[in-house]
């Protein structure tokens, strides 16, 4: 089937070029590049087809890596698209229905606070069970959990996104009576698309945090290991075999190097065009390799294509209302927004009922222990979140309102962001052990290393989203040094750091299942807290142990966002958005 679809659009391609006497070179390495992908995902196809396997061998040798590679790079998009359209259906459906708004947004406070162990021994279980003789349940499993380290970052973004549309944009929309999918389309979407970018870009990094779990996961006596980086590193690092870890690094290197110059710096440079401006001048982001497409009739005979089978239609000046006869209404769908939503608390109600059913194993004072650890847990987690935004706010915001900055710094940020954080814990932890640091104290380092990313990727989304006439106002009124840092650009992007802040919090509280919980030179390493205890649990196959562990984790987050994360974001949509 693919190569029939593959046969039809090259035929139709190279028509098309064939109608023009001159083929560009640009179109020659447009059409080797999809013949590369072609065979490449032919290979990943027999991979998640292919028959499964007892044990998994990885093999250190540095010729596995381009194959190990491309495995990892394949889950992480895969889970990137399953992100896109998760957080496009759920924060649209969340933002929209005030109903289900009031379950939605702490429900994803509690998903986005359950650790990856937490689910991750049930689900990969239940995936090989559906699929016994092939990899299919296994690498759905990999994709899936690198889709919980993804999603909930982006879904936020886009949900507070439509939030905090301008009240002008919202009447204009109103005016041109639009419906649903126009609204969505032409000013919805538009609006979110800049925090969103950064926010995904941002994502993708928190899916490569565990990749060395997600590919070789371990429960009890059973090994679960796929090809790949992660898995290529989990057994470099056990060998303890110094050059296969720096192999595995320099290919995490490269294959974030080559996503930033093949897909976010394009990204970043087309979202631009989003920008909410009322006025002044803003040097742009570029990007060699979209202006490379943007010369290539390939590219434009792709774009045609697309056009003619999803004909544009261009929102048309509002027409005047008839004398007689209702005016035109949208179509209602709050009928099928209920019976949804129906749906979604009727499968929450049957796992609540199988919780409970596992947590009646749970002695009583396992609780009290637990919620004591819990709260040595949450102390690290606050202090990381606020030593990495002394760095991160500053860093973020001369980065975004600087584009020559970005163009320079773009990769370095997006290298050291998307680096799996777990692979540099064994030179942390030495630097530790030598400077005498416990793991208690040095936990908040490991935990600093994966979450400080999500403040500094917001408070860049939220400096170049600064309106350039504000900045022009500050320049002419003389504001300058502190004052125009806490008068002007800290309350401008303050709903974007609040983001960064709930993001980076929950990031925290899933990193401390492996800050607390460290293997060090064939030595395990405990800090006192929940995520050891998680670690813990899943390590020993402790079902009900993990499930009271994470419910006391999850509990706990939800109650600090409630208390704490919402009154931020109230405060920045009644005073610091830009909108009011």
């Amino acid at each position: 089937m693919l190569d029939r679809l593959f046969a039809k659009a090259w035929g139709e391609a190279t028509a098309f070029l064939d109608r023009r006497p001159r083929i560009k070179l640009v179109d020659l390495f447009i059409l080797a590049g999809i013949a590369g992908l072609v065979f490449a995902l032919r290979g990943v196809a027999r991979e998640w087809t292919g028959v499964l396997r007892p044990e998994v061998v990885i093999d250190l040798s540095p010729r596995a890596l381009p194959k190990y590679t491309l495995f990892s790079l394949t889950r992480g998009l895969a889970a990137y698209a399953l992100s896109l359209g998760f957080t496009l259906v759920y924060g649209y459906w969340a933002a929209r229905d005030k109903l289900a708004e009031r379950v939605l947004i702490p429900l994803l406070d509690v998903l986005q606070s359950i650790p990856i162990l937490g689910f991750m021994p049930g689900l990969v279980l239940t995936l090989v069970g559906l699929f016994p003789t092939s990899n299919v349940g296994l690498e759905l499993a990999a994709v899936i959990m690198m889709f919980t380290g993804q999603v909930w970052n982006m879904t936020f973004s886009f949900y507070y996104s439509l939030r905090s549309i301008p009240q002008d944009l919202r009447e204009v929309a109103t005016v041109y009576r639009y419906d649903w999918w126009e609204r969505f389309r032409w000013m919805e979407l538009p609006f979110s698309t800049l925090g969103l970018v950064w926010n995904s870009m941002m994502s993708m990094a928190g899916g490569w945090f565990f990749l060395m779990i997600n590919e070789a996961f371990v429960l009890g006596k059973r090994d679960f290991r796929l090809p790949g980086i992660g898995s290529y590193m989990s057994v470099a690092v056990a060998r303890g075999d110094k050059a296969a870890m720096a192999w595995a690094f320099l290919a995490m290197v490269v294959m974030i190097v080559t996503l930033d110059q093949f897909l976010w710096r394009p990204v970043v440079a087309w979202a631009q065009k989003f920008r909410v401006e009322e006025g002044g001048e803003v040097e742009a982001n570029t990007s060699w390799f979209l202006d490379w497409l943007r010369r290539s009739r390939l590219a434009r005979w792709v774009r045609w294509k697309f056009e003619h089978m999803v004909p544009r239609r261009r929102p048309a000046p509002p027409e005047p209302e008839p004398e007689t006869g209702a005016p035109r209404r949208p179509v209602d769908s709050a009928l099928l927004s209920r019976i949804v939503f129906g749906v979604l608390v009727l499968v929450l109600l049957v796992g609540l009922w199988q919780l409970v059913d596992l947590l009646r194993h749970v002695k009583l004072a396992s609780w009290g222990a637990s919620l004591g650890l819990a709260f040595i847990t949450l102390g690290r987690v606050i202090v990381s979140t606020v030593l990495g935004t002394l760095w991160t706010l500053p860093v973020g915001l001369a980065i975004g309102l600087t584009p020559s900055l970005s163009r320079r710094l773009q990769p370095v940020v997006q290298v050291a962001a998307s680096f799996p954080a777990p692979m540099l814990f064994p030179i942390v932890i030495a630097a530790l052990a030598y400077a005498g640091v416990p793991l208690g104290w040095g936990s908040i380092l490991l935990m600093l290393l994966g979450t400080q990313w999500y403040v500094l990727f917001n408070v860049i989304a939220g400096a170049m989203a600064v309106p350039a006439d504000l900045k022009e106002a500050a320049r002419s009124y003389r504001i300058t040094g502190w004052a125009r840092l806490t008068k002007v650009l800290i309350p401008a992007v303050f709903p974007y750091l609040v983001t960064g802040w709930v993001t980076a919090a929950g990031g925290a509280w899933n990193a401390s299942i492996v800050s607390e919980y460290v293997t060090f030179k064939g030595r395990v390493m405990t800090a006192p807290g929940i995520g050891s205890q998680i670690s813990l649990a899943a390590e020993r196959g402790d079902l009900p142990g993990l499930a009271a562990s994470v419910l006391i984790m999850s509990t706990l987050v939800v109650l600090f966002n409630r208390n704490v994360w919402r009154r931020l974001y109230h405060l920045a949509e009644t005073r610091y958005a830009l909108n009011r």
